[in-house]
C-alpha cells in the first residue's frame, strides 16, 4: 500500500512509518493539517492515517475538505478522544475507521489492509430502491434529485443493504462488507449507519434505513 500518515507527534509518526515500511508498504508523512491536505489532494494514496489534533488545520476539517474535493481515499482517524460524540463527528466528516491512542501497530496495519481491500473490490452496476439510487463507481447516492457523495464505508453499507433489500442484513454481514471481518465493535458500524441516515434519510419525509433490534438493518422503499 501507499500510505500517507498525517500526524504531528514525531514519535508516533516515526513508529508507524518504520513499522509499515518494514512490512513492505510505501509511506509518506505530513506533520500538520495544511501540508497534509495538500499531499492528500496531490498524491495517489491507497489509505490515509489521519490524526485529529493537528496544527494549522485539524483532522476533522481536513477530512471534510478532502471529501468535498471528491476524493474517496479511505481515511483511518487516530485520536486520543474516545467518546461516542467524537467518533460520530469523525464518521460524519468522512472517516472510514477510527482508532484511539494508544494502539497496536499490528492492528493498525490490519485495519489499513481491510480498508484497501474493500477499496479494490470489483465495482458493481448502479443500484436502485424506490427513490434512492447509488452508483458504486462514483460513490454518489441520489434521492429525489438530491445527490450526495458517500465515504467508502457508507457506500459499502448502502450497497449491501440495496443488494439485499428488503431482507434484513445482520450486523455481522455489514461488518464484513465494511471491514472484511465480523470481529469489530458494533458501535463503529452504528456510527457509520447514523451518518448514512443523516445523508439519505433525514432530509426527506420518510426513512428508508430501518433498524431491526438485535439483528441488523434493512432498506425499504417509502410507502
Amino acid at each position: 500500500m501507499k500510505v500517507l500518515v498525517i500526524e504531528d507527534q514525531h514519535d508516533i509518526a516515526a513508529n508507524i512509518w518504520d513499522y509499515l515500511e518494514r512490512r513492505g508498504h510505501h509511506v509518506d508523512h505530513a506533520a500538520d493539517g495544511s501540508s497534509g491536505l495538500m499531499r492528500s489532494l496531490s498524491g495517489e494514496f491507497d489509505v490515509i492515517v489521519l490524526d485529529l489534533g493537528l496544527p494549522k488545520l485539524d483532522g476533522l476539517e481536513l477530512c471534510r475538505r478532502l471529501r468535498e474535493a471528491g476524493r474517496g481515499v479511505p481515511v483511518l482517524m487516530l485520536t486520543a478522544r474516545d467518546t461516542l460524540d467524537d467518533k460520530i463527528k469523525g464518521f460524519g466528516e468522512g472517516a472510514d475507521d477510527y482508532m484511539v491512542k494508544p494502539f497496536e501497530l499490528r492492528e493498525l496495519e490490519a485495519r489499513l489492509n481491510a480498508l484497501n481491500r474493500r477499496r479494490q473490490a470489483p465495482i458493481t452496476q448502479a443500484l436502485a430502491c424506490g427513490p434512492l439510487a447509488y452508483n458504486a463507481d462514483s460513490m454518489i447516492a441520489s434521492r429525489e434529485g438530491r445527490r450526495v457523495a458517500l465515504t467508502r464505508a457508507q457506500g459499502a453499507i448502502l450497497q449491501t443493504l440495496m443488494q439485499r433489500s428488503p431482507a434484513v442484513v445482520t450486523h455481522q454481514a455489514l461488518c464484513r462488507a465494511v471491514w472484511g471481518d465480523e470481529d469489530r465493535d458494533l458501535a463503529a458500524l452504528h456510527n457509520h449507519v447514523y451518518s448514512l441516515r443523516h445523508l439519505v434519510d433525514r432530509p426527506f419525509g420518510a426513512a428508508m434505513i430501518q433498524s431491526v433490534h438485535g439483528m441488523g438493518y434493512r432498506l425499504l422503499p417509502p410507502e
